[in-house]
């Protein structure tokens, strides 16, 4: 009785065309483990080119990361040898930390600096404009 047509269905209202938001994308930056993916994408992306505040967030949540790896692979391990043994963990524990910091604080809106990456961030995103 009542025929079908084939039009497909009109995107739900707000949803953005052309993917994820520049604020989105900061904050994704900084997700404890994931976090470098989504730094490498907007730092790689045509679309984050010129979003400043994205690609400080970026390069920032990359560095993140960095320290991440160098207390966990570097530091930690020395630390499990003996040498107050039980410094590792509370280490590892500060990077995430920080991490679930800025992800809050960009949610948030809010451009936080941390030290010393956040000054090398915010120098790494001004060269590539």
């Amino acid at each position: 009785m009542g025929a079908t047509t084939g039009t497909p269905a009109a995107p739900a209202v707000g949803v953005r065309a052309s993917g994820i938001t520049p604020q989105t994308a900061a904050t994704l930056c900084y997700v404890p483990w994931f976090g470098w993916i989504a730094s490498i994408y907007v730092l790689a992306s045509e679309r984050f080119r010129r979003e400043r505040d994205t690609r400080f967030h970026a390069f920032q949540g990359l560095y993140l990361f960095v320290v991440w790896l160098v207390v966990d692979r570097v530091i930690a391990p020395m630390f499990g040898w003996g040498f107050m043994p039980n410094l590792g963990w509370p280490m590892r524990l500060a990077v995430v930390g920080a991490g679930i910091f800025m992800l809050v604080k960009t949610s948030q809106r809010e451009r936080f600096k941390l030290p010393v990456l956040g000054d090398l961030a915010e120098k790494s995103a001004s060269e590539q404009n």
